[in-house]
């Protein structure tokens, strides 16, 4: 846990920065006394902005995290974070949050890269789940903490706490090395010990010890009895990516990507406050359906952290998604409804739908996803594997943010949400085909049953 805390810290310096634009806007748009001083295309940037940053981010990461290390990274990351967060601090105009949002960019690639070497290194499968879990949960504490302080306190007090969230993330500087990255570089000897240190001397982890030094040593002796003869670099890469090891888990993650990104969770989180508004015509009602809608997600992040020690991944994922794309289909028909004059509005039915639809997705793909992303990327070619996903992954979720204000506004909210379900049930359908069981199981096993082909593979 201790060799975490640092991702764990910087997931929910994630959390804040993604809720502030909610909050942040409104009240700049108060103190204006003027809507049209921040536009609507402005409010898609600000929420959109750092994805699109952090894109260059998921190329250098994955490349400074291979050549010289996980620990590196993170120095990187803090320091990063610190810089951005004085912009954002000090910053009087959408200008200036602007720019601190596009450097904060490489805090959401490092969520993509950094952040899934460091949760499938340091933590030992019995125990993933559960922190993999965490992680998504501190990520929603930072969305609700951010709407909390910028409902009731000056927008600024958010970036006191990220200053405090930056002096805790001192704590890489006693976290060790990773043992998968030295035992890559045939640092055997640090690397069993550093496994030791962090797994301890359990019979499990002594024989994935052993399995990575076999694995790695396997491998080293190969790459050292190659021919010197180089090659194109592309016909490499080619054979890389079509690679069953690669193209496989790769198609199954950005399936609950998409899921996730596509039935408007985040969009919805992100612009809250407007989305509600529209729906129920009351400023009060959309911030405090905001509150707590963010408190109920909150809570069955850690409903759905429980559940992962009981229920199967593809369960858990599978029966939750179903039920929150049910309440979004009618939602969506619901509203429909109150446009045609079949049915009175009532404000409370359309955020007890919203908020149903909320608790499904919290309680499965939000922390499904985030177990199987870690559990389903590649020891072998992992640079490459998570440049590639980081730029897909990162690339849809900045899509995703910028559009929605655009449908909502082109289809009204009956027709958004519609939009939602309806992809959703799409990528929901390839995850059922394809997704593999990943519960208990190290990440060289789930390389193996990936390898045979055999998809819905379940637990002996």
């Amino acid at each position: 846990m201790f060799a975490c805390s640092s991702i764990l810290f910087n997931f929910l310096i994630y959390g804040l920065y993604m809720g502030a634009p909610a909050v942040i806007i409104p009240q700049m748009r108060k103190e204006a006394g003027s809507d049209n001083i921040i536009t609507s295309e402005m409010v898609s940037w600000l929420a959109s902005a750092s994805s699109f940053s952090s894109l260059p981010w998921t190329i250098i990461l994955p490349l400074v995290a291979h050549r010289y290390g996980r620990r590196v990274c993170l120095r990187l990351l803090a320091i990063n974070t610190f810089i951005g967060n004085i912009f954002f601090y000090r910053s009087t105009t959408y200008i200036g949050l602007l720019i601190s949002q596009i450097i904060q960019g490489m805090v959401i690639s490092s969520a993509y890269t950094i952040a899934v070497m460091i949760m499938t290194e340091y933590v030992s499968p019995q125990y993933r789940g559960m922190i993999l879990t965490i992680k998504s949960a501190t990520f929603l504490w930072g969305i609700w903490i951010s709407n909390t302080l910028g409902t009731f306190l000056p927008w600024r007090s958010i970036g006191i706490l990220i200053f405090v969230c930056c002096f805790f993330n001192l704590s890489i500087l006693f976290c060790p090395e990773s043992p998968y990255w030295l035992a890559m570089k045939g640092r055997f000897e640090e690397s069993a010990k550093t496994h030791r240190w962090i797994k301890g001397t359990s019979p499990d982890s002594e024989k994935e010890l052993r399995t990575l030094i076999l694995t790695q040593e396997k491998y080293l002796y190969k790459k050292s009895t190659k021919s010197k003869t180089s090659k194109n670099i592309l016909i490499k890469m080619y054979k890389v990516v079509t690679g069953k090891n690669f193209y496989r888990p790769l198609f199954n993650i950005m399936l609950l990507i998409c899921l996730f990104h596509f039935s408007g969770k985040l969009a919805c989180a992100v612009y809250a406050i407007d989305i509600i508004k529209k729906m129920t015509l009351s400023e009060k009602t959309a911030y405090e359906g905001m509150l707590i809608m963010d408190g109920i997600t909150v809570f069955c992040a850690y409903v759905g952290c429980f559940l992962t020690r009981v229920l199967k991944r593809r369960t858990q994922l599978i029966s939750f998604s179903i039920i929150g794309i049910s309440f979004l289909f009618i939602l969506s028909a619901y509203l429909y409804s109150i446009k045609l004059n079949i049915i009175t509005e009532n404000k409370f039915i359309s955020l007890a739908f919203l908020i149903g639809f909320s608790i499904n997705l919290s309680c499965g793909p939000m922390i499904i996803a985030t177990c199987c992303l870690n559990e389903l990327t590649p020891l072998k070619h992992r640079t490459p594997f998570l440049i590639i996903f980081g730029i897909l992954g990162i690339s849809v979720l900045g899509f995703v943010i910028k559009i929605s204000p655009f449908i909502f506004r082109s289809f009204d909210c009956h027709g958004a949400f519609s939009f939602y379900a309806i992809t959703a049930s799409i990528f929901l359908t390839g995850i059922y085909k394809y997704l593999p069981e990943t519960k208990n199981r190290t990440i060289l096993e789930i390389e193996c049953l990936i390898a045979k082909g055999n998809s819905n593979i379940e637990d002996n």
